[in-house]
């Protein structure tokens, strides 16, 4: 099986960026794309500090920090990404938007092999797969965050996904990137945040009716439970805008009461108090 070097990333925040950093990191040649020459920056500069970060931690040296900046691109045009031999979206979790990305993608992308994968952490595969020309080579890879941390991808592949668009997917996620896979069915939820959702959206419901504190939720399952960390600190750094995202197309697909995102969750939301990302959430964070 023809190994990737040639990569395409569509989105660059937190999971673009991170996707293309470690694919950088691995030796491949990355384009990223992005809607916008100021969203193109901004992501030029979510990069760079990330892998500057790392050498600040000692975790990276200059030379691979030069050598993984050195293979990153970025463009504003999706048409660029024509020469890539697999692409990954990483777009906002909106079902138009992300359908709308996949049908250009197969348009433009000309290597007929070209595996073409969603970044959904949570809409069924099949439902993103439809909108483009080329359904059986749409793949479901879900990344986690910070992907340069989190070792594992979810693979989920559709009713209409190729075998061997299935096989390629696998082999670049463990192969390529070093990652670890588990196969899902194409459920909205999939496997993690089918079991991981419901657990988070649990601990907002006990916030908001009073029955404890946000420390003392987050100490009682961090202290008791072995938790590294509690379920607000998490949904603070998943972001709470992603995090009812994925609770409502779960709740979309199976009317589950226990998957509606609570009140308090969506009047955060709305407030803009999305977590670490805005610099408030269930905690307020410095910087």
């Amino acid at each position: 099986m023809e190994s990737v070097s040639r990569l395409g990333v569509v989105g660059c925040g937190l999971m673009g960026s991170g996707i293309a950093e470690v694919a950088a990191l691995r030796g491949l040649d990355v384009l990223v794309a992005e809607a916008t020459p100021q969203a193109v920056e901004d992501g030029r500069r979510r990069v760079t500090g990330s892998l500057r970060r790392g050498v600040q931690r000692g975790k990276l040296s200059e030379e691979q920090l030069s050598a993984a900046l050195g293979r990153i691109s970025f463009t504003p045009d999706l048409a660029d990404l024509r020469d890539r031999q697999f692409v990954i979206e990483a777009v906002a979790e909106q079902r138009e938007l992300k359908a709308e990305v996949l049908a250009t993608l197969g348009k433009v992308v000309q290597d007929e092999n070209a595996v073409i994968a969603t970044n959904t952490s949570s809409l069924p595969v099949i439902d993103l797969a439809v909108a483009s020309p080329c359904p059986e080579r749409v793949v479901g890879l879900h990344f986690f965050n910070p992907v340069p941390v989190q070792r594992l991808v979810e693979v989920i592949p559709s009713l209409v996904t190729g075998q061997e668009t299935f096989a390629r997917a696998q082999a670049f996620a463990t192969e390529q990137l070093g990652k670890q896979t588990v196969t899902a069915t194409d459920r909205s939820g999939f496997v993690v945040n089918a079991l991981l959702v419901p657990y988070l959206l649990s601990a907002v419901r006990m916030l908001e009716s009073g029955q404890a504190g946000a420390d003392d939720i987050d100490r009682g399952m961090e202290l008791g439970c072995a938790h590294p960390m509690g379920p607000l600190r998490l949904l603070d750094l998943i972001g709470l805008d992603t995090a009812q995202s994925v609770a409502e197309s779960m709740y979309a697909e199976f009317k589950e009461p226990l998957h509606a995102p609570p009140a308090l969750l969506r009047r955060m939301v709305a407030a803009g108090r999305l977590g670490r990302k805005s610099g408030r959430g269930f905690y307020v964070y410095a910087g």
